[in-house]
This record gives C-alpha cells, sequence and structure tokens, in this order.
C-alpha cells in the first residue's frame, strides 16, 4: 500500500475519531450548561450518574490500552501464549472491583482513592499514597501515549514520538471537553465497532498469511521446538513469574487504583456497578485472545518481522487488511488506547484537584473551580507523558514494575475497613514496601539473592503482608471502618 493510501486511512481515522470525541462532548457540554453550576462531581465523576452499559464498557476499556493492544503483541514475541494471562489477570480484577472495592469506595461516597485512606488512617497515609498513586498512573500514561504513538506510526509511518504527539492531542481532547462523561459515553460508541472490527480483521489476517491459516502457524512452532510458545501455561518459570505475577500485580493495585475505581465512583449506586461486572469482564477477557494469536504469526511471518516486536503485530493489520478495514480497525484500537489514555491523565489530574489543591488550599471548592483546576492538570500531565513516550520500555514489563507500588495500599484497604486500622501501621508498611520495591527495581539484590527473574510484585506483597500484619498486631489500633460502624449502629 503507498504512502498516499497510509495518509488517507490516518486522515479517515482522525476524522471519526474527531466526530464522535466533538460531538458527544458538545452535546454533553449543552446539557451541562443547562444543569447546575456547581454540581457536586460533574467533571471527575459525571454527577454520580453513569447507567451500568456504559460504567460497565468504560471499565473494560479503561484498562483495556496499550498494554492489551501493543504490550501484549510485544510481549507475544518474547514468550508466547503465556502472554493471555495479562488478559485473564484483568478479567480478576474486574471481577473483584465490581464485587468489592468499587462497591466499598461507592458507599464511602469519596472522589478518590487517596481519600479513602484519610477516612481510614488520616491525613498522612493519604498524602503518600497521593504522590505514589499520582505517579503510578502517570507512568501509566506514558505507556498509553507510546501505544497511541505505535498506531500513528503504523499507519503513517511517522516516529513514534512524533506520533505520540498527535496521539496525545486527540487524548487530551477526549477528557478535556466533558470529563468522566465524555469518556463513559464515547467509549460506549466505540466498543461495539472495535470488535467488530477486531474479528474481521482475525478472518482475513487467518485467510491470508502464507502458513494455511492458524493451524500452520502452530505447526510452524512445532517445527522449531518451541510448542510451549503455544501454551497459555508456557513453561513452569513463566507461569510463575510472568502469569501468576501479572494477576498477582494486577488485583492488588489497579483494584484500589484511581483510573478504575474512578468510573464505579461515577456509577448511580452499587447496584449498577454490580450489574456492570457482566458487561465489564468479557469485554476486557476475549481482547487478549486475538491479540496473542496475532503476536504470534506476525514473530514468523517473513512480511512484517523484521520490523521487530513493537511494530511487527501491527504492520500485520497493514499488510493483510483492505483499506476499509485498516481504517475500521485502527479507528476502534486507537479509540481504545484514548480511553485508557484519558481515564489514565484524569486520574492523576483528580488527585491533584482533590488531595492536594482542595485538601490544603480550597477546602469550598465549587464544582466549576474543580473543573478548571481539573483541566489545567490533565493538559500538563498529558504535556508530559507525550513527550516522556517516544523512548520508553517494553509496555507490560514496565506495567507490571508499576503496578507493584500499589500492592501495599490493597491490603491497607483491606485490613483498615474489615480487621484493624493504624496510622502508624499504615505509614510504616508502604515506607517498608517501597522501599523494598526501590531496592529490588535499582539494585542487585534479586540477583544476589538468586532470584533475578522474579518480578517486584512479590517482594512488595510479602513485605506489605508482613509489616501490615505485625504492625497491626503490636501497635494500638481501632476496629475497621465497616466493623466501627456497624458496631456504632447496632
Amino acid at each position: 500500500m503507498d504512502s498516499v493510501n497510509h495518509w488517507g486511512i490516518l486522515l479517515a481515522v482522525m476524522f471519526y475519531e474527531i466526530v464522535v470525541i466533538v460531538g458527544i462532548g458538545a452535546f454533553l457540554k449543552t446539557r451541562e450548561r443547562k444543569s447546575s453550576s456547581c454540581e457536586i462531581g460533574g467533571f471527575t465523576l459525571a454527577g454520580r450518574s453513569l447507567p451500568w452499559p456504559v460504567v460497565g464498557v468504560t471499565l473494560a476499556l479503561t484498562v483495556l490500552g496499550s498494554p492489551h493492544i501493543f504490550g501484549v503483541l510485544e510481549m507475544t514475541w518474547h514468550i508466547g501464549a503465556v502472554s493471555v494471562w495479562f488478559g485473564l489477570a484483568h478479567v480478576v480484577l474486574l471481577v473483584v472491583a465490581c464485587t468489592s472495592t468499587g462497591l466499598w469506595a461507592r458507599r464511602l461516597n469519596i472522589t478518590t482513592m487517596p481519600e479513602m485512606l484519610s477516612l481510614i488512617f488520616g491525613g498522612t497515609p493519604r498524602l503518600m499514597v497521593s504522590c505514589v498513586m499520582a505517579g503510578m498512573v502517570w507512568g501509566i500514561l506514558t505507556l498509553e501515549a507510546q501505544g497511541l504513538g505505535i498506531i500513528i506510526s503504523t499507519i503513517s509511518g511517522l516516529p513514534i514520538a512524533k506520533g505520540a504527539i498527535i496521539g496525545g492531542m486527540l487524548g487530551t481532547l477526549y477528557v478535556v471537553l466533558a470529563g468522566m462523561k465524555e469518556i463513559g459515553w464515547v467509549n460506549l460508541v466505540n466498543c461495539f465497532i472495535m470488535y467488530v472490527g477486531l474479528i474481521l480483521a482475525f478472518i482475513y489476517i487467518a485467510q491470508g498469511i502464507p502458513f494455511g491459516g492458524w493451524d500452520g502457524v502452530a505447526a510452524v512452532y512445532l517445527e522449531r521446538g518451541q510448542g510451549f510458545m503455544l501454551s497459555m501455561t508456557g513453561t513452569p518459570q513463566l507461569l510463575l513469574t510472568f502469569g501468576v505475577g501479572t494477576v498477582l500485580a494486577t488485583v492488588t493495585c489497579h483494584s484500589v487504583a484511581q483510573q478504575l475505581i474512578q468510573p464505579a465512583l461515577a456509577a448511580k449506586d452499587e447496584k449498577t456497578i454490580k450489574k456492570a461486572l457482566w458487561l465489564a469482564a468479557p469485554l476486557n477477557g476475549f481482547f487478549c485472545v486475538f491479540v496473542v494469536c496475532i503476536g504470534l504469526a506476525a514473530k514468523i511471518d517473513p512480511a512484517v518481522n523484521s520490523l521487530g516486536p513493537k511494530l511487527a503485530g501491527p504492520a500485520m493489520f497493514m499488510h493483510y487488511l483492505p483499506p476499509w478495514l485498516i481504517a475500521l480497525l485502527f479507528a476502534t484500537f486507537l479509540a481504545a488506547v484514548l480511553s485508557s489514555f484519558a481515564a489514565s491523565v484524569l486520574a492523576p489530574a483528580t488527585i491533584f484537584t482533590i488531595d492536594i489543591y482542595k485538601n490544603f488550599f480550597r477546602p469550598n471548592l465549587c464544582e466549576k473551580e474543580e473543573a478548571l483546576v481539573t483541566r489545567i492538570g490533565i493538559v500538563v500531565l498529558a504535556a508530559l507523558a507525550i513527550f516522556a513516550a517516544g523512548n520508553m520500555p517494553p509496555i507490560v514489563s514496565a506495567i507490571n514494575w508499576l503496578f507493584a507500588w500499589i500492592t501495599p495500599v490493597f491490603f491497607l484497604i483491606l485490613f483498615g475497613l474489615f480487621w484493624r486500622r493504624s496510622s502508624i501501621a499504615a505509614t510504616t508498611t508502604l515506607l517498608v514496601a517501597w522501599s523494598v520495591n526501590m531496592l529490588w527495581s535499582f539494585t542487585s539484590l534479586a540477583e544476589v539473592l538468586g532470584v533475578a527473574d522474579v518480578p517486584n510484585v512479590y517482594p512488595a506483597l510479602i513485605s506489605s503482608l508482613v509489616v501490615s500484619i505485625v504492625m497491626l498486631l503490636t501497635t494500638r489500633t481501632e476496629p475497621g471502618l465497616f466493623r466501627k460502624q456497624i458496631f456504632i449502629t447496632a
């Protein structure tokens, strides 16, 4: 396909995104003008009014972005079908979020997860988690910006860094117009088209690859003595380090992280969150299966494998699909990554606005000013992420490292709601777990212990559990927040 057609596809993709984003944004802004100027949570939480289909789709797409598409394509190149555990981990995550952590957050009527830490443990843990969680989510944002750059680069031939600038501008527009309402309703429009495009692409590629379809791809790996690449269990080492490690990292981080919980907080009520699970889990879970198959084919396809792990998978779509399907598929891929980008830039901006600006400087912050400060935060954070996206590490490896930073927060919230709570215990647990994570990341500790392949989530999880339990058993504590509330009510 020549460069003119490439640019024609890019223009078609951009036209689709701009029409959907601006059209829905304008509609929502028109409705907003008719409502109260100080509606609580109107920009950051959609006025806590989203229905279950919007919540379900938004939960699914918030954690279905660059890592699920380009991260899994890249990881499949290296470790094969065991990469599907990244998708399975997010199904488990959505179950946990929709049946527990999301419900707890909605019940407490908070705006941010650090605010929940304040209710349980007080101001010091809230400030600590605000800073680290905002940084962690911003790290994810840089990976989403990288994914936007890969999409634009694949279509146009531009460098990934320049593609990230174009995609990042779209992502900023996505969220800055109407906040969480914009994210939710645009997601609903895009989701159906995304799955139609992916299924059609899967069929077309199966007919075009020079191995006799997907069975032929499997035969090539078997002939090469790489049968483990076809198994979702891989090798015992891969299953333990990547498979189980990814499930632990994803669930203990994202189930209490701001960018996933924020759509749950925007739901009408707890019943809406529970109902949303039945849409969110299958929409997210099936996606990885398609992507892993395409990644396996890309690694052995002579037409694209010279491009390497980051670009070979995306290049397959350009090589085997007709122009109309390329435009449809990349428009929906871009929509998925834009959704995650939007959620990942809204989350730290919300944390800054609520947990820093409002908490310390403007306790009586009006909705209009809250929206303004959040929008400024969105623009600044997006610009920084776009700048960093041009030179980033492998996506899934980086994201699992980022997840480990929030692991102690998961256990502190669990214990603090249902068992015991202590500000000293929480502060100590956070400091120890983060110190262990730093040592594991930036020193030779793992190599000295002979466990260099063990991901950060394991030491973060073990240190979090041990320190929090010991501290809660040996220091002065209060009953868990929900236990205390039940006791008072009784």
